[in-house]
């Protein structure tokens, strides 16, 4: 019992921060010296209420994985993370970040969910801007694994707690987790990646190393277009 209402914390939490920055510009507003300051405040509290609203929509995904409605099929993994790559790098831009792409895979396809992968892309990236700084780049990367492919996120934050790193190997979180000793993560978000890499029968992975952590999930490579 004590877990589950943990894990309510934890997502409370990260669905109240995004609404405290917005209410924080908000008020801000008024302080603006030109209209170039306001404009950019406000270009700040649409691109906050963006991500919370992506947010609020896992979260609804989430909802309604057991209706079934998230068909399997061959998916390019390049073009979704292509798409959340593109859509991010401004984020990672304004906060003085930076996010590289990079792929090195020679199959294309892979069985999956569009709209899943895209959130669980989009978490790991979203995730990795904590822990980056002006020395530093984050980076997306696509590669062949045995029978999968790979898409992974390295980041240059503090040592994942060990319970988390087996957490990931066992198949990921639960429940939502507050990540000790690496504030910035979302919990809410790790866990969101662990129920839809599992609806799409995708195994999880992490990477500890001496400067960060890598992310990654293996999906299961389509052979449909040798079929034919």
């Amino acid at each position: 019992m004590q877990s589950e209402v943990n894990g309510i914390l934890v997502a409370a939490h990260d669905l109240k921060a995004p609404l405290c920055l917005v209410r924080q510009l908000a008020l801000s507003l008024e302080l603006a010296e030109d209209d170039a300051a306001r404009a950019r405040i406000q270009s700040q509290i649409v691109g906050v209420s963006e991500r919370a609203l992506k947010q609020i929509g896992d979260l609804t995904k989430l909802a309604r994985l057991e209706d079934g409605l998230f068909a399997l099929e061959p998916v390019s993994v390049r073009g979704v993370c292509e798409e959340v790559y593109h859509d991010l790098a401004p984020l990672f831009r304004d906060h003085g970040r930076k996010i590289s792409f990079r792929y090195h895979n020679r199959r294309r396809l892979a069985v999956a969910n569009r709209d899943l992968l895209g959130s669980v892309v989009r978490n790991f990236c979203t995730n990795a801007l904590h822990y980056s700084n002006i020395e530093t780049t984050s980076r997306l990367e696509i590669s062949d694994q045995n029978d999968c492919i790979r898409i992974g996120v390295r980041d240059y934050g503090p040592s994942l707690p060990v319970k988390i790193w087996h957490k990931f190997r066992e198949g990921g979180l639960d429940r939502p987790t507050a990540v000790a000793m690496r504030p910035g993560s979302s919990g809410l978000g790790l866990y969101f990646v662990s129920q839809f890499a599992h609806y799409m029968q995708a195994e999880l992975g992490v990477t500890r190393h001496r400067d960060g952590t890598s992310f990654f999930i293996d999906l299961p490579v389509s052979h449909q277009a040798t079929l034919f």
